[in-house]
């Protein structure tokens, strides 16, 4: 009868362990951060209202970097997806729950007055 009750003692407990860990270990699902970008002016002279063409190169050398939430390490490279052939693009990535550092690759003379200079 002792050898049936350690084994339901030992049961009880592999239970107990098994809700414990899935209560306290449950897996955060990542974010999506995403946005909305314009590149432009790239002519020397745009008139207001003139929305001239833009070579897909412009994106193609351009992304979005997330960084840790101190900016020491890079967490994600990001492309830029251009709209149609216009100054817009957008990008997306899924991300772990936290706080991060977005910013630019700076390519050449890139700035933006929305992210960290």
């Amino acid at each position: 009868m002792s050898a049936l009750k350690s084994i339901f003692i030992v049961i009880c407990i592999a239970v107990i362990l098994c809700i414990t860990m899935s209560c306290t270990g449950a897996v955060e699902q990542p974010g999506t951060l995403e946005g909305t970008v314009k590149i432009g002016p790239i002519w020397p002279v745009e008139r207001p209202g003139e929305n001239p063409p833009v070579a897909s190169e412009v994106f193609e050398a351009r992304r979005i970097m997330v960084y840790d939430e101190h900016g020491d390490k890079l967490v994600k490279t990001v492309d830029i997806v251009q709209i149609d052939q216009s100054q817009q693009g957008h990008y997306n990535v899924q991300l772990k729950p936290g706080k991060y550092l977005v910013d630019i690759n700076h390519t050449g003379i890139d700035s933006s007055g929305e992210v960290p200079p």
